[in-house]
C-alpha cells in the first residue's frame, strides 16, 4: 500500500515547486508512473482474501480493481483538462492539480481501508475536492446551486450511517472488516434494527445513486469541469456500491427480506432514466442520467446478494467507469471546439474528425454492452441473477436493455452523422493528448475481455 501512497502524497511537492513550463508534463509523467506500479496489486498470493501491509489498510479481490481503476484515472483527468486549465493564472492550475491528487489520495484510503470508520471518514472526505473543484471551476452560473444538492444529499445520506455504526461498534466492539466476518450474527428482530439496516444503506444508495435519490448527479455533472465529471462518473459512484457490498455481509439475515422495495426501485429507475436519456438535448445530461440507470443495474445485482450478482455488479462498475469516463472526454472535445453541448448544434462531425467518430463508435458500443465487453458479462451476470430471484424482472432488464441500445446510437448518430451545420467553421483539428486520452480510456476495456477474472475472482 505505501508503494502507492508515498509516490501519491510526493505528488504534492511536485506541484508546488515544479517550473511552470514543465508543470503539466511532470505532474502527468509520475502520476502514469504511480498508475503503472499500481497494477502490482493484481498479483494475488494471499490464500486468506486479504493482503494487508498493516492492520488498518489492505486489500482484497474487490478492493484491488476499485484501487487499480482510481489510479489509472488521475493521469487521464489531467490529460482532459489541459487545454483549458493552461489558460488560467499558475496558482489556479497549480491548485487544480492538488485538489485531483487529494481526491486520489482519499480514494486509496477509502477503498484500501480495513476499519469501515475509516472508509467512512475518506468516504466523505472526498466531498471537499470535489465540492471545490465543481463550485470553483464550473463552466455555468447553476455550478453553486449543483455544489449545495451534492453537498447536502450525500450529508443527508451519511450522518444516519454515522450513527448506525457507533451502534455497530457498540455491539460487536468492533468495525474490523477482518474481523466482523468472523464474529456471530447479529439477531436483529425488532423494529428499530429495520431502521438501523436502513440506516446503514441509505448512504451509500445515494451515493450510487439509487432513481429517486439521484436529483444531485445530473446537476453535479452538467456543472463540473471534465475532471470533475470524470471522477464522478468513474470513481465516486462506485464507492456507493463498494460500501454496499461491504455492509451487507454484515447486514444479512434482514437483506434478503428488506431489499424488495430498493430492487423494484433500482429496476424501475433503469426503464425511467433510460426514457429520460431518450429525449435529452445535452450531451453531458444524457451521458449522467445513464449513469444512474447502470447503477441502478449494480444495486439491484448487489441486494439480491447471490456471488453471481456481487461479481456481475463488480464488473459492471469497472466496465461502466472506463466508459463513462471515456464519454465525458469526448464530450468535453467537442465542447471545446464547438462551444455547445447540444447534440443537435454539434452534429455531422464524422465528415470533420473520422479518428474521433471512431473513438465515439467504439465508446457507445461498449455503452450498450456490446458483445464480448465487459459490460455485456456485468450486465448478463446481473440479469442472470435477478431472473432467478423473481422471473418478472426480465420484463424490466430486458426492456432497459434496449432502451440503452436505442440512447446509446442515438447520442452517436446525432453528434456523429448527417449533414454538418453552416455556423461550424475553423475547427481546431484534434491534439494527439486527446487520441491518447482516448485510447488510454478503451484499450484497458478490450483488454479485459482478455483476463476478466481480475475483476470477478473476488466471489469465487
Amino acid at each position: 500500500m505505501l508503494k502507492i501512497l508515498t509516490p501519491t502524497v510526493m505528488l504534492f511537492p511536485t506541484i508546488w515547486l515544479s517550473n511552470k513550463k514543465w508543470l503539466w508534463t511532470t505532474v502527468t509523467a509520475q502520476s502514469l508512473f504511480i498508475a503503472f506500479i499500481s497494477l502490482t496489486w493484481f498479483k494475488w498470493d494471499s490464500e486468506t482474501g486479504w493482503a494487508t501491509s498493516n492492520p488498518y489498510m489492505g486489500t482484497d479481490q474487490l478492493s484491488t480493481p476499485l484501487l487499480v481503476l482510481t489510479c489509472w484515472l488521475l493521469p487521464l483527468m489531467i490529460l482532459a483538462s489541459q487545454n483549458h486549465i493552461k489558460q488560467e493564472p499558475l496558482t489556479r492550475q497549480q491548485m487544480y492539480l492538488t485538489l485531483m491528487a487529494f481526491l486520489q489520495t482519499f480514494l486509496i484510503l477509502a477503498f484500501g481501508a480495513t476499519e469501515i470508520i475509516m472508509f467512512y471518514i475518506m468516504f466523505e472526505a472526498t466531498l471537499i475536492p470535489t465540492l471545490i473543484i465543481i463550485t470553483r471551476w464550473g463552466n455555468q452560473a447553476e455550478r453553486l446551486n449543483a455544489g449545495t444538492y451534492f453537498l447536502f444529499y450525500t450529508l443527508a445520506g451519511s450522518l444516519p450511517l454515522l450513527i448506525a455504526l457507533l451502534l455497530l461498534q457498540q455491539d460487536t466492539n468492533t468495525l474490523s472488516m477482518l474481523v466482523l466476518h468472523y464474529s456471530q450474527t447479529l439477531s436483529l428482530n425488532a423494529w428499530g434494527d429495520k431502521i438501523w439496516w436502513a440506516c446503514c444503506l441509505i448512504a451509500f444508495l445515494v451515493k450510487m445513486p439509487l432513481y429517486g435519490l439521484h436529483l444531485w448527479l445530473p446537476k453535479a455533472h452538467v456543472e463540473a469541469p471534465v475532471a470533475g465529471s470524470m471522477i464522478l462518473a468513474a470513481i465516486l459512484l462506485k464507492l456507493g456500491g463498494y460500501g454496499m457490498i461491504r455492509m451487507t455481509t454484515i447486514l444479512d439475515p434482514l437483506t434478503k427480506d428488506l431489499s424488495y422495495p430498493f430492487i423494484i426501485l433500482a429496476l424501475w429507475g433503469i426503464i425511467m432514466t433510460g426514457s429520460i436519456c431518450l429525449r435529452q438535448t445535452d450531451l453531458k445530461s444524457l451521458i449522467a442520467y445513464s449513469s444512474v440507470s447502470h447503477m441502478g443495474l449494480v444495486a439491484a445485482g448487489i441486494l439480491v446478494q447471490t456471488p453471481w450478482g456481487l461479481s456481475g455488479a463488480v464488473i459492471l462498475m469497472i466496465a461502466h467507469g472506463l466508459v463513462s469516463s471515456a464519454l465525458f472526454c469526448l464530450a468535453n472535445t467537442t465542447y471545446e471546439r464547438t462551444h455547445s453541448r447540444t447534440m443537435l448544434l454539434a452534429r455531422g462531425l464524422q465528415v470533420l474528425f473520422p479518428l474521433t467518430a471512431s473513438w465515439w463508435f467504439i465508446a457507445n458500443l461498449a455503452h450498450l454492452a456490446l458483445p464480448p465487453l465487459p459490460n455485456l458479462m456485468g450486465e448478463l451476470m446481473i440479469m442472470s441473477t435477478l431472473f432467478n430471484w423473481s422471473y418478472w424482472t426480465i420484463a424490466m432488464t430486458g426492456l432497459g436493455t434496449l432502451i440503452t441500445a436505442a440512447y446509446s446510437l442515438h447520442l452517436f448518430l446525432t453528434s456523429q452523422r448527417g449533414p454538418t451545420p453552416t455556423h461550424i467553421m475553423g475547427l481546431l483539428p484534434f491534439h494527439t493528448r486527446e487520441h491518447l486520452l482516448m485510447a488510454m480510456h478503451l484499450i484497458p476495456i478490450i483488454l479485459l475481455i482478455m483476463k476478466p477474472e481480475l475483476m470477478w475472482g473476488w466471489c469465487y
